[in-house]
């Protein structure tokens, strides 16, 4: 792809030419994505907005002797990364607990608990997260599907519970101190829509699949619950100034919280209207319908404290991730044996609940976002938003939206574009999880289905883009790569055909985006009006070669004109 740098009329690129900026970058490429000037040489901005866009002799005009001025250097800014579907406060969560993403084994998993406990207070819980049992170097002895027995962990942490979280969040592993806080013993049922995972004896190993996971999720709460408020308090907010710290470092502005309670949107409604938010948050409340209703008109808002914090959707997820076998499929697993349980996957979420949500949604005002993996997850999810569109023609443009759209049938990949569905996706998750994806599918499945970006681009689908961090770095780059390129680390390709242009790929992490959430108007392109926010990057990724899009630095973070992260030189 060509983009030429185009050197605008004064009129066209200025506006209130007399005042000086108070933010000017120059000597640069400028990526607006805007159709009339795609790319420019430099930018100027007063208070939050772009002012200006054009040529260096043009923004010459508009520096003062208070103006910050950056000399790019010809490096290259575009318009902010928006993270289209992640989790905030876990992403601050997870540097605050044991980071498992790195293991290569389950001995390694032991280890690091092992040193965790020798440093914990006896009863203390240990929480980590990130393992992946498709990505150890090798299997566990002995194992249950694959999966580890508890019996080291254990041993490693006798005085501790332990909660060891996927990389999906859609399952746990704990020991036996664990077991005894959630009360799970061999005569533990499973819940409808989990699995307490048993040997062959009928003992729990340590892994509780999808809503299993509540029973010792219910046990963490209420140890936390013993703990004073100024320290759950004083937990939530380091881990949303972690959270803002590590978005920032890696060139995000804006973030799609993919489902929060109630009293997490209180902390940042306040520290948005103080101005203590430094980048913006779109947010989907996550709470039972019974919970929802009565709060729904009270927690709706756009653009609170200068648009860094709006809540204008509910969550729901109606099952769970193929990693541990719980995505909801319309066929059988491939690699389970006949005689396993859940061998099409988990629904942990009711389909009539969700349909309650949906008029919840309509009657107040809501987008209404579904997370939804495997085919027959989709296809249900697709019913639900079909059926109330129906029910409900006088309600247009609603952008209701999928999240993560992973697996679907070919029958139902044009639905998107009929029905108007935001397929909200994550690049990464196709390269992190493609080694496994045909063991769990098979080949013909796969292709027919698995992360068909262009497939849906084609059915007239908006398809945005995020890492579900901390499923994934929060990293943008990352999953920048994943999207051009799917391509493992082994150096193969998944499926090349569907693979974003360079340009397709920066749109979906950026206009895109904004679409999805209602607010392409305010930003995803850098356009005279629009908040400035922008990251300038160390290379220009939509030119070098296709390698060293990985090794390309985030220089400087800017949201509403304010340089909030700075690589150090």
């Amino acid at each position: 792809m060509t983009l030429r740098i185009l050197f605008l009329p004064l009129a066209v690129c200025l506006v209130a030419f007399g005042q000086p900026a108070d933010l000017v970058l120059r000597h640069g490429k400028v990526v607006t994505l805007e159709a009339g000037a795609p790319v420019v040489q430099a930018l100027a901005a007063r208070g939050e907005r772009i002012v200006a866009v054009g040529s260096d002799a043009q923004m010459a005009k508009l520096i003062g002797p208070k103006t910050k001025v950056i000399d790019l250097g010809g490096k290259t800014a575009i318009p902010g990364f928006i993270e289209g579907h992640a989790h905030f406060t876990m992403t601050g969560q997870f540097r605050m607990s044991l980071n498992l993403r790195e293991a290569r084994s389950w001995d390694d998993i032991v280890a690091q608990v092992r040193r965790a406990a020798a440093q914990a207070k006896p009863g203390d819980w240990i929480v980590g997260r990130g393992w992946h049992q498709s990505k150890w170097s090798k299997a566990p002895e002995p194992n249950v599907d694959g999966f580890p027995i508890h019996t080291e962990l254990s041993k490693a942490a006798p005085n501790n519970p332990v909660l060891l979280n996927h990389a999906s969040g859609h399952a746990s592993f704990i020991n036996e101190a664990a077991m005894k806080a959630a009360r799970i013993t061999r005569d533990t049922a499973s819940p409808s829509g989990g699995a307490i995972l048993k040997d062959a004896q009928g003992n729990p190993t340590g892994l509780l699949q999808e809503r299993a996971q509540g029973l010792v999720t219910r046990a963490y709460a209420e140890w936390q619950a013993r703990r004073s408020a100024a320290e759950r308090a004083a937990d939530l907010r380091k881990s949303v100034d972690l959270a803002v710290d590590e978005c920032l470092a890696k060139g995000v502005t804006s973030f799609q919280d993919a489902g929060s309670p109630f009293e997490t949107v209180d902390l940042l409604k306040s520290m948005a209207e103080r101005g203590d938010l430094k980048l913006r948050l779109w947010m989907m409340l996550r709470a039972s319908n019974t919970d929802l209703g009565p709060k729904l008109d009270q927690y709706r808002m756009i653009g609170a404290g200068g648009n860094y914090l709006t809540v204008r959707a509910i969550k729901k997820q109606i099952d769970g991730a193929l990693g541990p076998r719980g995505a909801w499929l319309l066929a059988p697993y491939a690699d389970l044996p006949a005689d396993a349980p859940n061998r099409s996957g988990m629904n942990t979420e009711d389909p009539a609940d969700i349909r309650r949500t949906a008029e919840l949604a309509i009657a107040h005002g809501y987008q209404l976002c579904v997370h939804a993996i495997g085919d027959r997850a989709n296809r249900e999810a697709l019913d639900i938003f079909e059926d109330a569109f129906k029910a409900h023609p006088d309600k247009k443009g609603l952008r209701w939206r999928i999240e993560h759209a992973q697996h679907l049938s070919a029958a139902d990949i044009p639905r998107f574009g009929q029905l108007g569905v935001i397929a909200a996706m994550q690049g990464v998750h196709c390269t992190s999880d493609a080694p496994y994806v045909l063991a769990r599918l098979g080949h013909d499945r796969a292709e027919e289905g698995a992360y068909v970006w262009q497939k849906l681009m084609k059915s007239g689908a908006v398809v945005g883009n995020g890492t579900d961090s901390p499923v994934e770095d929060v990293s943008p780059l990352a999953s920048y790569y994943s999207t051009v390129s799917r391509k493992l680390k082994d150096g193969s390709v998944f499926f090349s055909d569907q693979r974003m242009s360079r340009e397709e790929a920066l749109r979906s992490y950026t206009i895109q985006n904004a679409y999805a959430a209602f607010e392409e108007n305010l930003k995803g392109t850098l356009k005279v009006g629009k908040l400035a926010d922008v990251t300038v990057l160390s290379r220009d990724i939509l030119t070098i070669p296709e390698d060293e899009i990985p090794s390309t630095d985030v220089l400087y973070t800017i949201v509403g004109g304010k340089v909030r992260y700075e690589a150090t030189r």
